[in-house]
């Protein structure tokens, strides 16, 4: 026995045993079960802060919901107050408010006063649409900002630079809903001797089935997705081009064009997959945001989504749906921001632990 055996105090596992190499990846694998403990109970506190906000917020609209179900009829005392009975506008307003979060936990979001309607049904009735119109935008300005962004940032400085970063800051500084009022005007309505090419809202025509009822979507599609992409992908060419510019003076780089690797393996290989990170975090947020749509152009175009219910639910103001879009948006943020916190570390150790 040596004398630094025989010195260890009993019990201790030798440093060069197996408990050795399994002790950092165990104390790895404890950090990340901390870091997503630390995350979700965030997430948790998030969503309760948003179910109070909305119950409070739009509470503060002008407007009688009982007097818009009455639709301006003249109506007595006591009629108004069985409207306020029937859905516990009468009750004080904690009880309201402790009545509200308890339905919410059982996914119960109330009823819809002018619908008459579960307020879950008119959701599930109006996502399809908007994850068609915001789906199909998110994955076409995603796929043009990473390709664009990339280009730019390999090209730095040159003129294709400075035209993809000076368009991308221009659109995506124009408000959205002026940018598809001028394209209505200019493409739908028809301007000078420019003819109207495209619909001015809506989903459909009506009265189309099978193929045709697809390309009648298709067409009323172009315009509002169009409105999406050139607002919505100068945000990621940005954070793509500048993550790479961060990696191309890496080390790691010259290396790989010292073994003699083409510039365009380079990029593809090695610079961009290390450059993806920040990128895939701002994808993940962005693809929480399809289920909040975008409520001023699904007005604009008068698109059926949920941005379109969310507005007409304002206007009269109808609480149980405004309430219940505004958390269901809220909520799918929140969610996919915890899903990016959560994948981070597993694409950079260096996060969480």
């Amino acid at each position: 026995m040596t004398a630094d055996a025989a010195s260890a105090p009993a019990g201790t596992a030798d440093a060069t045993g197996p408990e050795a190499s399994r002790g950092p990846r165990a104390r790895g694998a404890t950090a990340y079960l901390r870091y997503v403990a630390g995350k979700l109970a965030g997430a948790a506190v998030s969503l309760f802060a948003v179910l109070v906000t909305s119950f409070f917020l739009f509470r503060l609209i002008p407007g009688d919901p009982v007097k818009f179900m009455t639709g301006g009829r003249q109506v007595s005392a006591e009629q108004l107050a069985n409207y306020r009975e029937q859905f516990g506008l009468d009750l004080p307003l904690w009880q309201q408010f402790t009545d509200s979060c308890g339905k919410a936990l059982t996914g119960d979001l109330g009823t819809s006063y002018q619908f008459n309607a579960p307020v879950s049904d008119k959701i599930t009735e109006a996502l399809p649409n908007t994850l068609l119109l915001t789906g199909t935008a998110f994955v076409i300005y995603t796929l043009l900002g990473i390709v664009l962004g990339t280009r730019s940032a390999w090209r730095h400085g040159r003129i294709g630079d400075r035209l993809n970063t000076g368009l991308a800051l221009t659109l995506y500084s124009v408000p959205s809903f002026w940018l598809g009022l001028l394209l209505i005007v200019t493409l739908s309505v028809g301007a000078g001797p420019l003819p109207g090419l495209f619909p001015t809202g809506g989903m459909e025509s009506g009265g189309e089935e099978g193929l045709a009822y697809v390309l009648d979507v298709a067409h009323h599609l172009v315009l509002p997705v169009v409105t999406l992409v050139a607002v919505e992908y100068g945000q990621t060419l940005l954070v793509t081009r500048s993550a790479l510019l961060d990696e191309m003076g890496s080390d790691y780089l010259t290396t790989a064009r010292a073994k003699g690797l083409r510039d365009d393996l380079v990029r593809r290989r090695h610079a961009v997959p290390n450059a993806l990170l920040p990128t895939v975090t701002l994808i993940l947020i962005n693809l929480g945001r399809t289920v909040a749509g975008v409520i001023l152009v699904e007005t604009v175009f008068s698109w059926p989504g949920l941005g379109g219910l969310f507005y007409q639910a304002l206007s009269v103001p109808d609480l149980p749906l405004v309430q219940g879009l505004f958390f269901v948006f809220a909520a799918a943020v929140i969610v996919m921001n915890t899903v990016a916190d959560l994948i981070y570390p597993l694409l950079d150790p260096r996060v969480g632990r």
